[in-house]
């Protein structure tokens, strides 16, 4: 990417549009009616508490991110998006059970005037899903110009400048590149011929790619990770990243990981068990969808440690993850992992993890973090693949001559070089000092 000779600048209201205005979305919507109302803070939100450290460490120089980067502003987001299911946002976010029923009864105003537009959704991709509130079409080809259709009607709506687009939806099934994933034309048609390797996640991203919105993809579905939507994210000139939101369990991991390696520290083996009861869990009951999760998941050790170059520490890794559906629990997700690993003279060790964490309230900040820097990725003329941005994926995209990057200081520091190239300062090169920012 070459740096902007001019970013325009962050003026008037943002479009938010999320596919899937269930648990995450509805906690990211009421997080942010929150803070601008003085009734919580955006713990975990890089762009809002973040800092990042200009020049040398000895000249204090440590703004905030949000005051670095032209970023939008919190006050300036508007909220729209499209479910399966027709309740507003504050019926769905009580109905989620993330947040306190008192603050959102706090916020009931605003929150109860975002309500979603029907979804474009078919059950051969999402087995475990049932809703009413949906589009109804002869062809795939139809419904992307309904969803355009939708979008140009809420920009004009909310007499809105941009627009960002993130999903926020379900799982869908495995599904592998096909022929029709090739290229522009070969994905038209598809639409046009009602193609079954076209998923409904794929037909959001086809449509905000035509009206030059950024799409982000916060699930490990396909969507946009292949070349015909790779190559239209280039041809209208549209920031693109994805996949699946990095929150619980990989997170640890790729926390944990890069500690192994810089000691080296052997791991003999990982395994990975979770149980979680909201809509996410019921979805990954279901075993095509656990399939694509379970790819997203299992990539992300040997990119960290590369057993390539270190066979005797990391040469033979049984890795497993399993997901376990157990409702009582709701978005309240429990991730155990026993990692076994060896140090001095191949002598046995074990370490522990029971991560008791909210898979919203750790999603959430993430989302808007994403929607902003996308936004300032539109703004600044930068297109396709934002490889920048991979500290917030679990399996994060990269150019097609590039291994993608796991280790979460490694996605750190180039997210921070970015923002300060982008903005005319020098790079810092050193890993160990960006632990200090």
């Amino acid at each position: 990417m070459d740096r902007p000779e001019t970013i325009q600048p962050a003026k008037g209201k943002l479009g938010v549009l999320m596919p899937g205005m269930g648990a995450v979305a509805t906690t990211v919507i009421a997080g942010v009616e929150a803070v601008k109302a003085g009734l919580g803070e955006p713990i975990g939100s890089l762009t809002q508490m973040g800092t990042i450290r200009l020049g040398k460490r000895t000249e204090n120089r440590s703004p905030m991110i949000k005051d670095f980067a032209p970023l939008a502003a919190l006050d300036d987001l508007v909220f729209g998006g499209w479910d399966v299911f027709a309740d507003n946002v504050y019926d769905a976010a009580t109905h989620a059970g993330v947040l306190d029923q008192g603050l959102l009864d706090k916020l009931k105003g605003p929150l109860s005037e975002i309500a979603p537009m029907p979804a474009v959704f078919n059950r051969d991709y999402v087995k475990r899903l049932e809703g009413s509130h949906v589009k109804e079409a002869s062809s795939k080809w139809d419904l992307a110009q309904m969803v355009r259709d939708d979008i140009q009607g809420f920009k004009k709506d909310n007499s809105l400048e941009r627009a960002v687009m993130i999903w926020c939806g379900s799982t869908e099934i495995f599904l592998e590149p096909q022929a029709v994933h090739a290229t522009v034309e070969a994905f038209e048609q598809g639409l046009k011929d009602n193609d079954a390797s076209i998923a409904p996640s794929m037909i959001y991203a086809y449509a905000a790619l035509m009206e030059k919105m950024p799409f982000l993809n916060g699930a490990p579905n396909l969507t946009v990770d292949m070349p015909a939507i790779i190559e239209l994210a280039r041809r209208q000139g549209v920031p693109i990243m994805g996949k699946d939101f990095k929150t619980g369990q990989t997170l640890m991991k790729t926390i944990l990981a890069p500690g192994l390696k810089a000691r080296s520290l052997g791991l003999r083996g990982w395994f990975s068990t979770n149980i979680l009861g909201n809509r996410d869990g019921e979805v990954l009951d279901d075993p095509e969808s656990f399939k694509t999760k379970e790819e997203s998941k299992l990539g992300v050790l040997d990119s960290i440690l590369q057993p390539d170059l270190n066979p005797v520490l990391y040469g033979d890794i049984y890795h497993k993850v399993r997901i376990n559906y157990y409702p009582p629990r709701g978005d309240e997700k429990e991730g155990w992992d026993n990692i076994d690993i060896f140090g001095w003279l191949g002598y046995p060790m074990q370490i522990k993890v029971d991560f008791l964490c909210r898979d919203s309230i750790l999603a959430a900040p993430l989302v808007l973090d994403l929607v902003l820097f996308g936004d300032l990725a539109q703004r600044s003329g930068w297109h396709g693949v934002q490889e920048w941005l991979s500290f917030y994926f679990k399996s994060p995209q990269a150019a097609p001559e590039l291994y993608p990057e796991h280790d979460l200081f490694i996605q750190l520091m180039k997210l921070k070089n970015t923002l300060r190239f982008l903005m005319g300062e020098d790079l810092i090169t050193h890993l160990g000092q960006e632990y200090y920012d």
